[in-house]
């Protein structure tokens, strides 16, 4: 069973900003860390549904689908998803020797997540643009 790209958002976003009395067993960059890897499967999920709608072979390779994107949902919204996607995926790996993500950064990234996944669901597309 799968969670929706909306349902992961909402988990990281519990992640980000617990609610006030509740005892924190995990710290804050450990709890932004793994809202990376939720917000991250989420736009991987958007991506995937997107182009199950326009083009389903897109989906069987991940460099493919966000190479193509530009052509088929414009510009901004592909720099916007390699630029987000970039970031998470630097986020989701542990390094002994670097500091974890900060949650306000994951914060950011959440509300661009949350913005990919209103632009890739309203996309639609006929096919690729000039």
């Amino acid at each position: 069973m799968s969670a929706s790209p909306e349902t992961l958002v909402t988990a990281a976003d519990c992640l980000l900003r617990p609610t006030p009395g509740t005892v924190h067993s995990l710290a804050p960059g450990l709890r932004a860390r793994a809202a990376a890897v939720l917000l991250r499967m989420a736009l991987d999920q958007a991506l995937d549904a997107y182009w199950r709608r326009v083009t389903p072979s897109m989906t069987l390779i991940g460099k493919h689908r966000m190479l193509c994107l530009e052509w088929y949902a414009g510009q901004d919204t592909a720099r916007r998803c390699r630029t987000t996607w970039s970031a998470l995926s630097a986020a989701c790996h542990y390094r002994a020797c670097e500091l974890p993500p900060a949650p306000a950064e994951i914060r950011t990234r959440l509300l661009e997540v949350t913005g990919l996944l209103a632009a890739l669901g309203t996309a639609t597309v006929t096919g690729p643009t000039p």
